[in-house]
């Protein structure tokens, strides 16, 4: 088996993630900036012998176990099985920024301990999540994959901190003066691109927090609602116009007519085509 990386989202601003696939060998990492999150994905258990931190660890890493480095500190590698996993790396100033953003008192001091072979059931679901919509080559739910990485961002330091943060909790939901004002701006902006900072800069507050105070008062996240509306939209322009349904998918914010189907089936329960057709 040949040497492969797949390289599946790259955002150094914020995350990127790549999907790795190696035979039997050895490797020393230094992320330089980045916090690096491993998950087994491998279909048998693999042993590997791992020294981060000036500690050494042995063990068969099963699928969904994690091996978390924190940024700037070297890591060797060593695997005796065919090697399969997530990485997911973390950008320091965006885990600085979540940090800000989130956490009560000081943050800046705030790092992650290195862990090996842990399990974190909440750590293995985001990770899950964010790896079937990269697969699924759904790389422009740019509100989904931010809201991804923030929640994978905050429970690392809810988690895996060397200190254990205060967060805040924000209960009721968002006034309704915001929310209109939420609303609207995805309305005017719907063939766009929407970033989960965007819609959280709008009222000054985290894009964690956001996404929490969405769900409260509509019970769906913020990208829930935004594929909502524009299935909303991609059903209007299928009973009302002629266009093409490839013209009516990039109108509604999809980036292809694949894009729009698959959404619009799951959603409908039909395609596009049949839609219009009834």
């Amino acid at each position: 088996m040949k040497n492969t990386a797949i390289e599946t989202i790259n955002d150094p601003t914020q995350v990127q993630i790549d999907l790795l696939r190696y035979p039997p060998g050895e490797a020393n990492c230094l992320f330089e900036g980045e916090h690096t999150l491993f998950m087994s994905l491998a279909t048998r258990p693999v042993h590997y012998l791992q020294a981060q931190d000036g500690k050494t660890h042995t063990g068969l890493y099963q699928r969904g176990e994690i091996l978390i480095t924190p940024a700037n500190t070297p890591l060797f590698v060593r695997w005796e099985g065919e090697e399969h996993c997530l990485r997911i790396r973390l950008a320091d100033e965006f885990m600085r920024n979540v940090a800000r953003e989130t956490v009560v008192g000081e943050c800046d001091r705030i790092t992650l301990k290195p862990e090996f072979q842990t399990r974190n059931p909440q750590l293995e679901s985001i990770s899950t999540m964010l790896l079937n919509e990269l697969q699924q080559g759904s790389l422009s739910n740019r509100l989904y994959i931010d809201s991804l990485s923030n929640i994978l961002a905050v429970n690392l330091l809810r988690q895996h901190a060397t200190t254990r943060p205060h967060l805040p909790i924000y209960e009721g939901g968002l006034p309704s003066r915001q929310l209109r004002q939420i609303l609207d701006y995805i309305d005017v902006h719907l063939d766009q691109e929407i970033k989960l900072a965007d819609l959280a800069q709008l009222l000054d507050i985290s894009q964690f927090h956001f996404s929490r105070l969405f769900k409260q008062s509509l019970g769906i996240s913020p990208y829930q609602y935004l594929l909502q509306q524009r299935v909303e939209c991609a059903k209007q322009l299928l009973k009302n116009t002629d266009r093409l349904i490839t013209d009516i998918a990039l109108a509604c914010g999809f980036n292809s007519h694949s894009h729009l189907s698959k959404q619009f089936k799951q959603l409908t329960g039909m395609t596009p085509k049949a839609y219009r057709s009834s």
